[in-house]
């Protein structure tokens, strides 16, 4: 059971976890947001019941949180986590969910002996239907792996590695993987106003067909392959269309192309 949590920032995917967390069970009055934006604060206040400050300096000096988790952007990470050091100390571990800040990021600025979690979790989050693969440091306890774990199941599916080095790849995969969905969607869709369809209908037609495609692969047993040969008749013109696709400059070689840039951006970014 967690008994005290720090959330610092509650933007589109704090936000998403916040509401997961609250859905499983975490009780409003353990979580601590601390989100700058008055705004932004007021609701958190009004809609969720959770106790929300303005900056690190107002909570609790007695606070020992069971998790620190780290929820902004990776841009301003240099002026926040900082203020965080207070709360290195054997019970907490902090859990980070910003691209392109490496573990001894967090070591260096919190402490080489900060347990901490390294999280990579994508946009379905929103409407928990995300994937997060995590990666820990030695410091972190099998307690601590397992609040963690369910912290991140409130989003989604969540897997685990012990090589951070994988967690560039896993960004351009899965983190960046809806975006490459949703052009798939459009690129579907400007496919048929060039066949003649109307623009409206066609975007209709990508969008359903994106969406209900990815949940029946959600749902099924089989594997993806399996699935699309049961779409393709021989000689037909699905047939016609994957001659395309799966031609030898097809989508295989582009997409490994395109994941292998992320890929090498991402490791960039880490620095």
């Amino acid at each position: 059971m967690i008994e005290a949590l720090v959330l610092a920032g509650c933007g589109k995917m704090g936000g998403a976890m916040l509401e997961g967390w609250l859905d499983q069970g975490v009780s409003p009055d353990a979580v601590h947001v601390v989100e700058p934006v008055t705004e932004m604060a007021e609701t958190l206040r009004l809609q969720h019941r959770v106790n929300v400050v303005g900056g690190v300096p107002e909570l609790a000096a007695d606070l020992t949180p069971d998790v620190v988790v780290f929820a902004v952007k990776p841009q301003v990470m240099d002026s926040v986590a900082p203020d965080y050091q207070r709360f290195n100390n054997s019970r907490t571990v902090f859990l980070s969910i910003a691209a392109g800040k490496p573990i001894g990021y967090f070591e260096d600025t919190l402490g080489a002996d900060a347990a901490v979690v390294r999280a990579m979790p994508n946009t379905p989050a929103a409407v928990r239907r995300g994937i997060t693969v995590a990666c820990p440091n030695a410091r972190v306890t099998e307690q601590q792996r397992r609040i963690c774990d369910t912290l991140l199941t409130a989003i989604g599916s969540v897997e685990w590695v012990d090589d951070e080095g994988l967690i560039d790849a896993v960004t351009a995969l899965s983190g960046g993987g809806p975006a490459y969905v949703f052009l798939l969607a459009e690129c579907l869709a400007e496919a048929g106003v060039a066949a003649g369809l109307p623009r409206d209908l066609s975007e209709r037609l990508a969008r359903v067909t994106v969406s209900g495609s990815g949940e029946l692969l959600r749902q099924s047993t089989e594997e993806p392959a399996t699935l699309r040969k049961n779409v393709t008749s021989p000689g037909g013109t699905t047939a016609e269309a994957l001659r395309v696709l799966m031609a030898d400059d097809g989508w295989q070689p582009l997409v490994t192309r395109a994941i292998a840039a992320a890929t090498e951006r991402s490791r960039e970014l880490a620095g």
